[in-house]
């Protein structure tokens, strides 16, 4: 699996990035959410770099253009209900990508700090030969998205798979590497320094789905 972290240059995604992690600034869950979109915009432009092209002659008022664009079959997937936020960023630059939504969360089955993955809502379109991006903002321990790639090559053979987070901790990133075939690529806005005895990222900024949607029971 091939990793790419695109923080490590100064530019404007470390701004989002930090008004994110800001107590002061997100509890404005619109904000959060427009910040995580943005985020998604700019990993969308990067992730573009690896994608496949074509040449194309394009008609313009005065002449013909030659220039290319994305060969590349796309599929959206986002992890529910956290990955909405940042899947719409890669629409905005994706606008012609086929989308799809699969639902993860922790099950507690004895109310400790033990848990276990549930995969259940799945809408998903035609995986077979396309180029998957799996968005999901958070890698804490993998296991989630380790269980999403499970479920979507279970009927479907994806050409490759591109996972976008927008923080990870190390033990997931780890996790991924020892997990996931080679056509994955794991691109990775932030790595942060941990995880915590609750297998929370740590500094991290919290629970993503809640600063989004609210609190759930």
């Amino acid at each position: 699996m091939k990793i790419h972290y695109i923080s490590e240059k100064n530019s404007v995604l470390n701004h989002f990035l930090g008004q994110i992690r800001n107590v002061n600034v997100q509890n404005d869950s619109m904000r959060f959410r427009r910040n995580i979109e943005r985020i998604g915009e700019i990993m969308a432009y990067e992730l573009s770099k690896n994608l496949s092209y074509k040449e194309v002659e394009i008609q313009t008022p005065l002449g013909i253009k030659k220039t290319t664009e994305v060969e590349s079959d796309l599929v959206l997937c986002s992890i529910l209900r956290a990955g909405l936020p940042l899947h719409n960023g890669f629409l905005n630059y994706f606008d012609h990508a086929e989308n799809s939504f699969v639902s993860a969360c922790r099950y507690h089955p004895n109310n400790d700090h033990e848990f276990e993955i549930r995969v259940e809502y799945q809408a998903l379109s035609d995986l077979n030969n396309k180029t998957v991006l799996l968005l999901d903002p958070m890698l804490a321990t993998g296991q989630s998205i380790v269980a999403v790639h499970e479920k979507l090559v279970q009927n479907a053979t994806p050409q490759e798979i591109h996972i976008v987070v927008v923080i990870a901790a190390p033990e997931g990133v780890a996790y991924l590497e020892k997990s996931l075939p080679d056509n994955c690529h794991l691109w990775v806005a932030a790595l942060d320094e941990k995880l915590n005895e609750k297998n929370y990222i740590v500094p991290g900024l919290g629970d993503a789905g809640d600063l989004a949607y609210g609190s759930k029971l």
